[in-house]
């Protein structure tokens, strides 16, 4: 889908379309699937600082906002569609956009993903050493997020960890462990167990994704949604122009 209006206005009709928050909505896991498929990546819930698309507005559209009313119907869907999509291979679940919880395809994901596709590929990044005992501690088979809590020993250091393998895709959840009180524990895995990826990285191909997903967009977004330098944004979309994917008004890339 292409846009050649540019105002914000223009833009936003555009994107409640592009972004399936206006139209059927989605009520089935297999739907959901098929939104992010289309999308690329999405988060969880909106975010008034990560203007991306979201599963909720997706499944509830643009007029109701999480948990206005508690627990509802589409919030029970959300919350456990975050795990089962993973557990199905369906969607790549974690902290990614905007340090929030997000999904990408698995095409999105393959062509972000940054090492080979093995147990090992934590050892090759810049990591905490408590990211790399998590890392570890996952290799053989998926474990309890409570479990890898009380293994770390501080709820602060876990978290900041495991945040840090979700940002580098290394980690994803695999489904929920019954703990037999209050909330499930999610079951987190390595990505290279739960999904094909490795030694494909095509930041091109992600590149194309972006801007057809946001339909406009600058080198800033682009390089603060997937961490990539300015630089590395600015060149990879003035290649979109170059292919005549995109043109350039002078401020922002517009997908043709």
């Amino acid at each position: 889908m292409g846009i050649q209006e540019t105002s914000d206005a223009e833009l936003g009709k555009a994107r409640a379309v592009r972004w399936w928050v206006r139209g059927r909505r989605v009520g089935s896991i297999e739907r959901a699937a098929k939104f992010i498929d289309d999308v690329g990546f999405a988060l969880l819930f909106p975010a008034p600082r990560t203007v991306v698309p979201s599963l909720w507005d997706a499944v509830a559209g643009e007029d109701e906002e999480p948990f206005g009313a508690g627990m509802g119907t589409n919030e029970q869907r959300v919350w456990t569609w975050k795990d089962e999509l993973p557990r199905r291979g369906l969607a790549w679940y974690g902290a990614y956009l905007g340090g929030r919880g997000s999904f990408l395809s698995p095409e999105l994901l393959r062509a972000l993903y940054p090492a080979a596709g093995d147990v090992g590929d934590h050892l090759l990044m810049d990591l905490s050493p408590t990211a790399h005992e998590i890392a570890e501690a996952v290799a053989a088979e998926p474990m309890p997020s409570a479990t890898l809590r009380a293994l770390i020993g501080d709820r602060g250091r876990y978290q900041r960890a495991i945040t840090e393998l979700q940002r580098s895709l290394l980690v994803t959840t695999a489904g929920v462990h019954d703990t037999g009180s209050g909330w499930p524990a999610a079951l987190i895995t390595l990505t290279c167990h739960q999904f094909d990826v490795g030694g494909r990285t095509d930041h091109a191909l992600a590149t194309g994704q972006f801007l057809d997903t946001m339909l406009a967009t600058t080198a800033g977004e682009l390089a603060r949604a997937f961490r990539w330098p300015v630089a590395q944004a600015r060149a990879r979309l003035t290649e979109q122009v170059e292919l005549g994917r995109a043109t350039f008004d002078g401020t922002r890339y517009l997908s043709v």
